[in-house]
C-alpha cells in the first residue's frame, strides 16, 4: 500500500468523529443525554444528519468513541506481550497501557466516563461494550492456555478483568489525588491471586 495519498476532488470532509464527540458532550452537558437527539447534534454543528449517522449509528456510540478501533488497538497490545510475562501481568499491562491518556485529555476522559457510569439509558448499550472488551481478553488467555475462548477460565479472567478495571474507574472518578494508572495498576494486581496458582 502506497504511503502517497491520493487527491479526491470534491468538497472536503465537514467533520470527524472527534468533532462530533465534541459538539455532543456539549450538549450533554447543557441539555443532558436522554433529551439530546443525533438531529439536534447535527443542528449544533450545521451538518447533515446522515454525516453524524456516517460516523456513530447511534447516539449510544457517542460516549464510546472509536470503540472499534481502540479494541483492535488493545488486542493488538495484548498480543505483544511476551510470553514469558506471567499471563496476569502481560493483561495488567495491556489494560494500562488501553486506558493511558494525555493529561490535556484527561479532564474529558473523566466527563466521558462519567456519563458512561452515570447514565441509565446508557447502561444496555454498555454491556455489549464490556462484553466485546471482556471477550478481547477470553481470546487472550485462550491462545496463551490452549484452551477455546468459551472455556471456563478465558470467560472468568475476561469478566474478573473487567469487573477489576470497572472498580478502579470508579474510584479514580470519586477522586482527584490518584491517577488513572494507579488506580488501575493496584486493581488490576489482583489478577495475580487467581492466575497464579
Amino acid at each position: 500500500m502506497s504511503s502517497v495519498l491520493e487527491t479526491r476532488q470534491g468538497r472536503p470532509p465537514v467533520t470527524n468523529h472527534a468533532a462530533i464527540e465534541r459538539a455532543a458532550f456539549q450538549l450533554f452537558e447543557m441539555r443532558g443525554f436522554d433529551t439530546t437527539t443525533l438531529d439536534d447534534i447535527a443542528l449544533h454543528m450545521g451538518i447533515g444528519r446522515r454525516t453524524v449517522y456516517r460516523y456513530f449509528p447511534s447516539k449510544f456510540d457517542i460516549p464510546w468513541g472509536q470503540f472499534d478501533q481502540n479494541l483492535e488497538t488493545f488486542r493488538g497490545r495484548l498480543n505483544l506481550s511476551p510470553v514469558t510475562v506471567p499471563l496476569w501481568k502481560g493483561i495488567q499491562e495491556a489494560v494500562i497501557d488501553f486506558n493511558s491518556f494525555d493529561e490535556n485529555v484527561l479532564d474529558q476522559h473523566r466527563q466521558r466516563m462519567r456519563l458512561i457510569f452515570e447514565t441509565p439509558s446508557l447502561q444496555a448499550h454498555s454491556f455489549l461494550m464490556y462484553q466485546r472488551w471482556r471477550g478481547v481478553i477470553a481470546e487472550f488467555v485462550a491462545q496463551r492456555t490452549g484452551e477455546s475462548c468459551d472455556a471456563a477460565m478465558p470467560v472468568t479472567v475476561g469478566h474478573a478483568s473487567l469487573g477489576l478495571a470497572l472498580s478502579a474507574y470508579d474510584i479514580w472518578l470519586s477522586t482527584e489525588k490518584l491517577t488513572l494508572s494507579d488506580a488501575l495498576e493496584t486493581s488490576l494486581s489482583n489478577l495475580r491471586q487467581h492466575l497464579e496458582h
